[in-house]
């Protein structure tokens, strides 16, 4: 068979070694044979192999006249590359030295085929075992490099195949296993890949979305935490993160779904989903469709949102009675502050959370918070007509039956449930109260009691243009606006007056980590530190970045690499940097940490959430630029782990980019 690969670097020496380093490499390989598990008579070809290459390049003459066919090739134009001519007998000793070599992906595709017929061994023999071995084995390599590149659909399609072909084999359990479970902590990216693709691309999309489905499925539902792998303190950034590349449409059927199914946060957000799809398009019912799921969600404190749905529905008087009976003293406070009307502080408001809450997070929904050009549309002005004939007739019917004494004193809108607002813990009543309870426990959602409000008698309500045209032109001033704070994408909600722009957006601190970052601490390395500040965590990490850096560029760590990260994360350093000495290539990478917030902490196991800008630039021996990633922003979790009394980088997430 033919091995897609040129003496060089195979043995893994460059064109520029002499004969001294030829040799001296040899004796390294054959030192460190692969230990997992192949027989010896793979490890004796595979020690063959390498004897070959390094006799032939310690040969002078034998070097120069393979040096110019290497040549020839190169200047072939027809596409040719190098290879190396091996006999049947030592097929598997060269795929291993192929996969050994950085060549994943080839050395799986011959494993399997070779392990097809008519080239299958014989069963049972020690040929087929190792076959089998070096298949699971390149499979795993193959899918790692794929997620290195943040190709992970591809790296998923690997897994399968070799998942199948071990299967179909009936050997390897124990690499099965590893392989099955790489492919369950692929899921996330995967659903990030698929669904972050262009809307022309359907098929990958509704396959992302039935896998976004299945993850979720898995952790026991939005507020489940049966994932133990996928907490929910990572969680609910990426779901965030998902979101905005569904559409209003997509985010209605899946969340109305899941909501159907019990979901009491799904409730809330296709209710969110079902206004914004309403808002932009100017279709009124389903601001209706709205408001009846989240009223009939069952949720306490959503009375101001309830209000904002009423007055798009030109309701005044009942959006009024919402907003009075949910708002707390602060927020009716502010609300004094913006106006005499009652109405002009009502549309304040709504306009302000459906520019915070409401409009943001959707792939393709762009418009403004602009309630004079909803209400100035003819097809909403038509609906409200008609809204207020019916429930105008309604309302007739009812009172014409009911007598005089009856009619001073009953409520046309029936009989509401009552809400305990004095500051309980299913229903607290201030700010500060429900603050505390977002910081104290933000991974709880909402667990509210089930409640429904009964079927309302409307009364006619006319003159709602008149007062809104009779209201002046403003605009929210800055320290005026209110926006409400949903921890746990539709967990404890806090309503806080919004100070300025910076401090908005430090409140989403769910998602985004602080900024600035804190200053790091001195932190010797190794780091002991039982219980390490966020400073020493990110001193770790930040020399972590900086060796990582100069071992691409070429040069050698200053600190010693087991002290700042684990081995996975050393030998990934060390395959991307093999790859690019293959290449005859130098990185160039930049990176620097804007922010950095611990978001959960064991005495094992720390994660943070990590905002940093980030560059690179690999060029050729010749310093060509090969590649090139312009300055961009990143935000990426980071998870420290405790090993024998020492800190260090563990894993981390995929980025998202700015």
């Amino acid at each position: 068979m033919e091995l897609p690969i040129d003496h060089f670097r195979l043995l893994g020496v460059n064109a520029s070694s002499d004969r001294q380093s030829v040799l001296r490499t040899l004796q390294q390989r054959l030192d460190r044979a692969p230990d997992q598990g192949f027989t010896q008579d793979t490890l004796q070809a595979r020690a063959e192999l390498l004897e070959a290459s390094a006799d032939l390049l310690s040969d002078e003459t034998r070097r120069q006249a393979y040096e110019r066919e290497l040549t020839a090739i190169a200047d072939n134009a027809n596409g040719s590359i190098a290879a190396l001519e091996i006999p049947p007998s030592r097929e598997v000793g060269g795929l291993l030295l192929l996969m050994e070599a950085g060549q994943a992906q080839e050395a799986f595709d011959s494993a399997a085929r070779g392990l097809q017929p008519p080239q299958a061994p014989a069963l049972g023999s020690s040929r087929e075992a190792d076959l089998t071995l070096l298949a699971g084995l390149a499979c795993q390599g193959t899918a790692r490099d794929y997620r290195d590149q943040r190709r992970y659909e591809a790296a998923a399609l690997t897994l399968q195949q070799g998942l199948q072909l071990l299967q179909r084999m009936g050997q390897q359990a124990e690499q099965r296993r590893k392989l099955e479970q790489d492919l369950k902590e692929l899921l996330p990216y995967r659903v990030l890949d698929l669904i972050s693709r262009d809307l022309s691309a359907s098929g990958s999309r509704q396959q992302g979305i039935a896998l976004l489905e299945q993850l979720v499925q898995q952790r026991g539902g939005l507020e489940g935490h049966a994932d133990l792998t996928f907490p929910q303190s990572e969680f609910q950034p990426f779901f965030k993160q998902i979101r905005q590349f569904l559409t209003a449409q997509e985010q209605v059927e899946l969340f109305s779904r899941w909501g159907d199914a019990g979901s009491a946060t799904a409730d809330f957000l296709a209710s969110f989903a079902l206004t914004a799809s309403g808002f932009s398009q100017r279709k009124p019912e389903r601001i209706l469709e709205a408001y009846e799921r989240l009223k009939n969600s069952g949720q306490p404190g959503i009375e101001v949102f309830l209000s904002c749905q009423q007055l798009l529905l030109g309701q005044v008087d009942e959006a009024e009675r919402l907003f009075d009976l949910g708002a707390d003293a602060a927020l009716k406070q502010w609300a004094l502050e913006q106006g005499d009307d009652p109405l002009a502080r009502l549309c304040a408001y709504c306009r302000d959370w459906l520019t915070r809450e409401v409009l943001e997070g959707f792939r393709d929904i762009d418009v403004d918070a602009n309630l004079d050009a909803w209400f100035a549309d003819r097809d909403v002005q038509a609906y409200i007509d008609q809204q207020d004939r019916i429930r105008g007739r309604q309302f007739s019917a009812k009172t014409s039956l009911e007598t005089p004494a009856t009619a001073e004193t009953s409520s046309p809108f029936g009989d509401w449930p009552s809400f305990d607002l004095s500051g309980s813990s299913d229903s607290p009543s201030s700010f500060e109260s429900l603050e505390q309870e977002s910081e104290d426990d933000d991974d709880e959602l909402w667990d509210g009691p089930r409640w429904r409000l009964p079927d309302l008698q409307w009364p006619q309500l006319g003159g709602l243009n008149e007062r809104l045209q009779a209201l002046p032109s403003w605009g929210l001033p800055v320290g005026a606006a209110v926006a409400a704070l949903v921890l746990g994408f539709g967990g404890w909600m806090a309503l806080k007056p919004r100070v300025s722009e910076v401090e908005t957006a430090a409140s989403s601190a769910l998602v985004q980590p602080e900024t600035p970052a804190p200053a790091p601490l001195e932190a010797p390395f190794p780091l002991k530190a039982p219980d390490p500040s966020a400073g020493q965590l990110q001193g770790l990490l930040e020399a972590w970045l900086t060796e990582k850096a100069a071992v691409l560029a070429g040069g050698a760590p200053s600190e010693s690499l087991a002290d700042l990260a684990s081995s996975d994360q050393i030998q990934r350093l060390q395959r991307q940097s093999q790859a690019n000495r293959q290449r005859g290539a130098t990185e160039t990478v930049k990176t620097t940490i804007t922010g950095f917030k611990v978001s959960d902490r064991s005495p094992v196991r720390i994660a943070a959430q990590v905002v940093l800008t980030y560059s690179d630039e690999r060029k050729s021996s010749t310093g060509q630029v090969l590649s090139r990633t312009p300055e961009m922003t990143l935000r990426n979790t980071y998870i420290f782990g405790r090993r024998n009394g020492s800190w260090q980088l563990v894993a981390y997430k995929p980025t998202a980019k700015n």
